[in-house]
């Protein structure tokens, strides 16, 4: 493994030493193995994708695909499950957040027994106006799952809500982060704590343990990182 190329993911903060964080490198380094194996999360630095913000980026995650594998959608409800009751205790509710979370979160709801609830991202403009979908009481402890962390700032609408609704958001779940350090400042500046599965500098190191991608690549994965917006894909 090319330590040169992992000092360049230091210096380009991967790590969120804030509000974001791993539960384990044991299980961040599982995770990312199982999302490439299934092509949830891509990695193509020499043919980039283009994200709906017109953002040019080497890597796209769509972590609902686990849900088509049972075997891996309940690795990641069963982890989930445990590191929630581990880190904050039994919640009253599980809440997802529209609409990449809705599958995973009532899958660990289910699996800790517990009432499930999403969150949309606004309410709706028909019907009762729901933005929180369920039941859910005032006073009542709720952690929240996610899909995915970019910025983090549909995240954090969704605790928005919940917390306008009297509801006690202990933390929030995800599986995967790109470890933007704008996420981490959001986070932190809501004062929300979260922990995910696993995140970009782990998916990395196993992508180049199994030679998913070679070193040259590792480089161009970690400029991009770096500075997303302005990155050149040429």
């Amino acid at each position: 493994m090319s330590k040169k190329y992992f000092q360049l993911l230091k210096k380009s903060k991967f790590i969120c030493i804030l509000a974001i964080m791993i539960f384990n490198k044991e299980t961040a380094k599982k995770t990312a193995e199982v999302l490439l194996q299934i092509n949830a999360i891509k990695l193509s630095p020499k043919e980039p994708f283009t994200w709906a913000s017109g953002w040019k980026s080497p890597i796209y995650c769509d972590n609902r695909i686990a849900l088509s594998f049972p075997p891996i959608r309940n690795y990641i409800s069963e982890v989930m499950g445990k590191q929630i009751e581990a880190q904050y205790g039994r919640p009253d509710a599980i809440a997802g957040v529209a609409t990449g979370a809705i599958g995973i979160g009532m899958l660990v709801a289910d699996y800790l027994g517990l009432p499930f609830i999403y969150v949309r991202p606004d309410a709706k403009g028909h019907g009762r106006k729901n933005q929180i979908e369920g039941f859910i009481e005032g006073g009542q402890n709720v952690v929240v799952v996610e899909d995915l962390i970019s910025t983090g700032k549909s995240s954090l609408n969704a605790v928005k809500a919940l917390k306008e609704a009297h509801v006690n958001v202990k933390g929030m779940i995800a599986i995967f982060t790109y470890g933007f350090e704008v996420a981490d400042q959001n986070f932190e500046k809501e004062g929300i704590e979260l922990y995910t599965l696993s995140n970009y500098e782990n998916l990395l190191e196993q992508a180049l343990d199994t030679k998913y991608i070679s070193e040259e690549e590792l480089k161009t994965l970690a400029e991009w990182n770096s500075n997303p917006s302005e990155w050149n894909a040429n």
